[in-house]
């Protein structure tokens, strides 16, 4: 009996692989399929609104910052895209782009042979289409699956737009290396201008880098961007999309770029500029500010902020060490708009993102009496009148301190001048004539000044606030300096001039807001006095050869001192000390403020023209005797005499009757603390004529 033959044993075994291959290859079709169809909508939304930045400003139109979520992506019309950019993107991405239906047979075959014959991948196939297609909706995985379904997504995609919406959309997404995406992105990153202005041979470069992003960024190796550059120049050349003069004047174009130039904060004026973003994400919110494309358009002018940054720089680096500080601030604004012209928030925003000129809250000094003086002219004090600076004791609650309840305080140079003017007081920064004046206009006649002048922070009611013991902001002085600039108006402090979303719909504008503050006599008698800080008091090395104004201060045991001056264009303050409140050395005696705000404002003044402050009206000048408070006597000595401004109805009318003899001081006066400011003024002020 025969028996039957078997089939080989690799027969069957070999029908069983292919059967297991088949399944693969219809589950794997199935699967592909399936997604296809899951990802349908995805197509129809291809052309849906991006993340997109938000790019902030300065007023004269250089680019502080661009926020964005993760990815810097700036999205633009075709219109805003240099055709030179589009051209060459085409030439080196994709030349059969205007022909082929999402595939191109011809670019397959071509990068085929390719990379065949340099033993290794040297060329790739996709179309610009295709790139889109996988930028969009797949990952960057090698494999067949991927590589179907992104022709499919690419002919589907050229199915449902034109070549001009692909174009487009490619454009805003593809990825330009550093965490860039979008043409105009890039063309700000890389060159520091918008896509719309890039030039033939900035536009080759870009082109150039798509290739390879990480590798090809002009910034991790310039002269293979520069080969890549001249390549895609040479191609534009053969398609017959640039001539041999355009090809070579583009090459031998100097390639300039910008990052290098944008610091290493990735911000310009970068205390500012976080200013400003939180500000936008309290008001818009995160998701709007980071993904919402706004246009952020601010008050801050780069010329002077530059200036300003300078000005901190040289003088941390050059002096810090020498008088004790590490940290310095200023902020410049205009005082006719409030608009906020530079802010420098710390020495190295690297080292520290605290900003000095905001968030810190520090002592003011002797920088807050203007408005005591301030409040005092509101109650018709006059400059000229006399006031006792000697040694005296003040009632006060009890402290730690002061736990016998009396106060102590003493000038800078722990000396005592006996009679001087109000005005001499302000000049040189005198303590005792600053608490008496205080105590007699009462505290919460200064408090009131301050705020309605722009302080917000809380001021504490004891006569010490003469002293500048309540903490307060950089930016608050300064803009509450400005009313003094202003004539006695007040301008709400404006970063921001306008906010727009990225169809330019303004979501916000802001324009300057004025309230009266002081009366236009105060606050130009008040500027009189101040100018006198600079040409004879304690901020004479501050004086800049033109009309300008301002106030010393520095606090208890040295550990801030402030300068805050203003020519009627521009108000600037100035902060230096250390972040843990340890004391400096010598800061005050050598004008580290006043030389910082000095070198500032020669910076930024020289081409705004000389203006004086206007005069006060209602007010006499004449020449008295600091010993009793009249006119000029027969037998005053030339050394007791001051000119005094006085109001009109207050200013002496009699003269000096003193013989001149050794005059008596009062060794000590014990004061009481309580305000009588409704009450009659004190000999201290009074003249005969009152």
């Amino acid at each position: 009996m025969k028996r039957k033959k078997r089939k080989p044993e690799s027969k069957r075994s070999g029908i069983g692989i292919l059967s297991v291959i088949i399944l693969v290859i219809v589950f794997s079709f199935a699967g592909f399929i399936v997604q296809i169809l899951a990802n349908s909508d995805m197509i129809e939304s291809a052309s849906s609104p991006l993340s997109e930045s938000t790019i902030i400003y300065s007023a004269d139109g250089i680019v502080l910052g661009t926020i964005h979520a993760g990815q810097k992506r700036i999205s633009v019309p075709m219109s805003q895209i240099s055709p030179y950019l589009i051209k060459a993107v085409i030439a080196s991405e994709d030349s059969d782009f205007f022909n082929h239906k999402g595939v191109s047979l011809k670019a397959i075959a071509r990068a085929g042979i390719a990379n065949l014959m340099h033993g290794r991948i040297v060329q790739g196939g996709s179309t610009i289409t295709q790139q889109l297609a996988r930028t969009l909706f797949l990952s960057t995985e090698k494999s067949f699956h991927r590589k179907f379904s992104e022709a499919y997504y690419a002919i589907e995609l050229e199915r449902r737009y034109t070549k001009e919406e692909i174009l487009e959309m490619y454009l805003n997404q593809v990825y330009w290396g550093h965490n860039t995406y979008g043409a105009d992105a890039a063309a700000q990153m890389y060159f520091g201008k918008h896509a719309s202005a890039l030039s033939l041979s900035e536009a080759a470069m870009m082109a150039g880098i798509l290739g390879a992003p990480e590798i090809y960024s002009p910034y991790k190796n310039f002269d293979l961007a520069i080969k890549r550059r001249n390549s895609v120049l040479i191609k534009m050349k053969d398609l017959g999309i640039i001539n041999d003069r355009q090809a070579l004047a583009a090459k031998e174009d100097k390639v300039t770029l910008s990052m290098g130039k944008i610091n290493k904060y990735k911000f310009n004026a970068p205390y500012f500029t976080n200013f400003v973003i939180n500000r936008l994400v309290e008001k818009y919110g995160r998701d709007a500010v980071y993904k919402g494309g706004l246009r952020v358009y601010t008050t801050l002018v780069m010329s002077i902020q530059k200036a300003a940054e300078d000005s901190v720089t040289q003088f941390v680096k050059n002096e810090g060490a020498k008088y004790r500080f590490s940290e310095a601030a200023m902020v410049a604004m205009d005082p006719n708009t409030g608009h906020v012209l530079a802010m420098v928030g710390g020495a190295d925003f690297d080292k520290s993102e605290f900003n000095r000129a905001v968030q810190a809250k520090r002592s003011p000094g002797s920088s807050f009496k203007p408005f005591i003086y301030t409040a005092a002219m509101e109650k018709r004090v006059s400059p000229g009148d006399i006031v006792y600076d000697t040694s005296s004791v003040f009632e006060v609650f009890a402290t730690e301190q002061n736990p016998d309840g009396k106060w102590r305080p003493n000038n800078f140079d722990r000396k005592f001048r006996g009679p001087v003017t109000v005005q001499y007081a302000l000049e040189n920064s005198l303590n005792i004539p600053s608490i008496r004046l205080l105590q007699k206009v009462g505290v919460e006649s200064a408090i009131n000044v301050a705020k309605r002048m722009g302080i917000t922070s809380d001021l504490t009611p004891t006569l010490s606030l003469a002293l500048g013991t309540s903490d307060v902001s950089l930016l608050e002085m300064t803009g509450a300096f400005s009313v003094f600039a202003a004539g006695g108006e007040k301008s709400e402090t404006i970063a921001v001039l306008k906010v727009t979303d990225k169809n330019g719909k303004i979501l916000e504008e802001n324009k300057p807001s004025k309230v009266r503050a002081l009366e236009p006599d105060i606050a130009n008698i008040m500027v009189s006095m101040m100018k006198g800080v600079i040409t004879s008091g304690t901020g004479m090395k501050g004086a800049i050869g033109r009309p300008a104004a301002a106030k010393t201060g520095t606090s208890d045991n040295f550990k801030d001192a402030w300068f805050i001056g203003f020519v009627p264009q521009m108000v600037a303050g100035v902060w230096v000390g250390n972040d843990n409140n340890s004391s400096m050395k010598g800061v005050a005696e050598v004008g580290v403020c006043p030389r910082i705000w000095k070198t500032f404002m020669q910076a930024v003044l020289k081409n705004i023209p000389v203006q004086d402050f206007p005069r006060p009206n209602n007010v006499a000048s004449v020449q008295i005797c600091v010993d009793s408070g009249l006119l000029r006597g027969p037998n005053c000595p030339a050394k007791r005499l001051r000119w005094g401004t006085f109001w009109t109805d207050k200013a002496p009318k009699r003269q000096c009757h003193l013989s001149h003899g050794k005059r008596s001081e009062p060794k000590e006066e014990m004061i009481e603390m309580e305000d009588t400011p409704e009450e009659p003024a004190s000999s201290e002020f009074q003249q005969e004529t009152f």
